[in-house]
């Protein structure tokens, strides 16, 4: 295989171009073990109702294969009870597939089961092997990469991706670390239109990124319920909670059809659509 049909096999462009083909992994062993967000906090003694979410998931991905998207299902492991989170483990820039370094001892070996997928599929990819950097921190538009400063995101890595990637304009993002992940309270929905959380950042960042995109914003309930973790699967489509109702009226007012899934049980764990999925192919 050649250069050019190898770069054929993954693309990713941008947050909001046609998806393609994703990576998923159904909860079958999802479970809160280790609080590490607010929403686990409130959930951690009813815990996760593992026959609904994979129920849900289900219905997530048939919604995804309705919309002509290729699902790739990685295997869920009994040690990795977060696993379903596949957005973390990696993430493709461009035609360059990364698989991320995992903070987290909970979820280190998660990125191994996708590199021996990526493997079996004589996918070329780069490997963060030293400092930790996660997918849901790395958000893309064109030649435009924002990445969350977290504590699962370190510095040393985002300097680590500039050099690797010279043609990419690479945008550190601070806010406050106790949502997790950038994806959980920013997210870009079109070249013109993303959805903040504003109180997760200072008023000057949220300032720089009114200057580049019209910021629709989600108040802390609908934060809460994973408002803003939404995933646009292309062509103006937007996968959305039914719960979320102020997000996805916003949403249809400029221009978006919300396609409505119950993803109730998943976001117990604090995550939602797009951190449940992985994009290797977006046109």
């Amino acid at each position: 295989m050649n250069i050019a049909e190898e770069h054929t096999r993954v693309n990713c462009q941008s947050e909001y171009g046609t998806l393609q083909k994703v990576v998923l992994c159904e909860p079958r062993y999802m479970e809160i073990q280790e609080i590490i967000n607010d929403v686990q906090k409130a959930y951690i003694n009813d815990n996760i109702d593992r026959s609904l979410a994979i129920s849900q998931h289900k219905e997530f991905e048939q919604t995804l294969r309705d919309a002509g998207v290729e699902v790739i299902k990685l295997q869920p492991s009994k040690s990795l009870p977060e696993q379903v989170f596949t957005r973390d483990i990696g993430f493709t820039l461009g035609h360059q597939l990364f698989i991320s370094e995992m903070a987290n001892p909970i979820r280190q070996g998660e990125d191994e089961v996708l590199a021996q997928w990526v493997n079996e599929h004589n996918i070329s990819y780069k490997k963060f092997s030293k400092d930790s950097i996660e997918g849901g921190d790395v958000i893309v538009d064109g030649h435009r990469v924002f990445i969350g400063i977290s504590h699962r995101t370190c510095k040393d890595a985002i300097l680590a991706l500039k050099k690797e990637l010279p043609d990419f304009e690479i945008i550190p993002i601070r806010f406050n670390p106790k949502y997790l992940h950038l994806d959980c309270v920013f997210n870009i929905l079109s070249p013109q239109d993303a959805l903040i959380y504003p109180d997760a950042f200072n008023p000057d960042t949220v300032e720089r990124l009114s200057s580049m995109y019209h910021l629709i914003e989600v108040n802390e309930s609908e934060q809460f319920s994973m408002g803003t973790n939404v995933l646009s699967i292309g062509q103006n489509r937007v996968i959305s909670l039914p719960i979320n109702r102020e997000v996805n009226n916003q949403l249809r007012e400029n221009g978006y059809q919300v396609i409505e899934v119950d993803f109730s049980e998943i976001i117990k764990s604090g995550g939602s659509f797009r951190c449940c999925s992985m994009p290797i192919v977006r046109h």
